[in-house]
């Protein structure tokens, strides 16, 4: 698939998958798509064990709540190997399912609505549909559960829940007074992806927003939807305000969140969104039940307070951070070197010596980048650390 850039260009689509891989300049990159960033302990094990025997031994965080492994040896046997645990359901839409939800899915104080369920069934109606395997492999879908913590992210599609029974389709991060029901508005998301393929036939967009009057192009197509649609009557309302809600939400921490049945989840910081095997082996062996997030941590869910106790001791042991009070809270960086041929600096390296000599975390979350494209920049206020050839300059967004 082809797609102009703004400037007229015209290049390929080429978000890695787990088939197509991205030669970064330490080696072939594979992303593995986890909806919702739920994946089972046997799952996870089985990733750190393709980035121990194929990889270089680095599983990066995705800001999408995907993974990547990094420097395979062979993406052949990658392939193969996520395939047989079941992270690769289907090969054509593989690169496609980019689905976000709200990593608690209603457990919390703020949470409404398990969106969990609606993840899968969303991904397995996305899989159902041989033409959405076109979308562009940014194309981004998100289900909140009434917190907030997702809308935040711009998805394309965005089902907002409002109670257990009701919510918004926001479009592009825009309100359009679509409202929706919990009990169709898959259809509805997968209708709103169809006509952006519709509506992109003459313009080469990879997101909504791309689109000349995007959003309310959509949302006029959804109106136009026939009876015979069951989605169809539920999100009919007038399309008469309009909201951006794309900042971002705040600084992540780390620690135990009370769930509202008695339970314990318990929230780990990845420092710097890169995992060891190791330490993906303690993720799994500490909890039956994870969530990996959009902002880089990783969730246990449904935890009594002395399973909790006993994962956070040995989540701790294995490196990652579980103090609500640690400095690498609100910290990222992209890749850097060696990984990526455009970076000027190790901002792995560099990021990690500068957190060592902080004493809490930075009142601002703060981003480390490589050179000025700023790959993984965070949404909202963030300080920049970006390399040049001069060193570090710093700027605030």
């Amino acid at each position: 698939m082809s797609i102009a850039d703004f400037s007229g260009r015209v290049r390929p689509d080429a978000c890695p998958g787990a088939l197509q891989v991205h030669e970064a300049a330490d080696g072939p990159l594979a992303r593995v798509r986890l909806p919702g960033g739920a994946v089972t302990a046997p799952q996870l094990r089985e990733i750190a064990a393709c980035a121990d025997e194929l990889g270089s031994g680095v599983i990066e965080l995705t800001s999408r709540a995907n993974v990547q492994v990094r420097a395979l040896r062979s993406a052949s046997a990658f392939a193969e190997r996520i395939a047989s645990a079941g992270l690769l359901p289907s090969a054509a839409h593989e690169r496609v399912r980019n689905i976000v939800g709200s990593p608690l899915s209603g457990r919390g104080s703020g949470g409404s609505l398990d969106t969990q369920p609606m993840v899968d069934a969303l991904d397995q109606a996305l899989c159902s549909r041989a033409r959405l395997a076109a979308l562009p492999g940014r194309f981004l879908f998100a289900l909140d559960d009434g917190t907030g913590d997702v809308i935040g992210l711009g998805a394309d599609v965005t089902f907002a829940a409002e109670g257990s029974r009701l919510g918004r389709l926001l479009l592009a991060g825009s309100d359009l007074g679509l409202a929706a029901h919990p009990d169709t508005v898959i259809d509805l998301m997968i209708a709103a992806a169809e006509a952006f393929l519709d509506e992109r036939a003459s313009h080469a967009a990879w997101r909504i927003h791309e689109l000349e009057n995007g959003p309310r192009r959509i949302a006029a197509r959804l109106n136009d939807m026939t009876t015979e649609s069951p989605a169809a009557p539920a999100i009919l309302a007038e399309a008469s305000r309009h909201a951006d809600l794309r900042d971002s939400p705040a600084i992540r921490r780390a620690g135990r969140i009370a769930q509202r049945d008695g339970r314990v989840a318990l929230e780990a910081l990845v420092p710097l969104g890169r995992l060891t095997p190791a330490q993906a082996v303690a993720l799994a062996n500490a909890g039956t039940t994870v969530r990996l997030t959009p902002w880089r941590t990783a969730v246990l869910l449904n935890l009594s307070p002395g399973e909790a106790d006993r994962a956070a001791n040995t989540l701790e042991e294995a490196g990652l951070v579980v103090d609500p009070a640690s400095p690498w809270a609100g910290v990222t960086a992209c890749t850097g070197r060696p990984g990526c041929a455009k970076s000027l600096a190790d901002v792995q390296a560099d990021a990690r010596r500068w957190v060592s000599g902080l004493d809490t975390a930075p009142r601002t979350p703060v981003h480390w980048a490589g050179c000025e494209r700023r790959c993984g920049l965070p949404r909202g206020q963030v300080v920049q650390m970006i390399a040049t050839e001069d060193g570090y300059q710093e700027r605030q967004q």
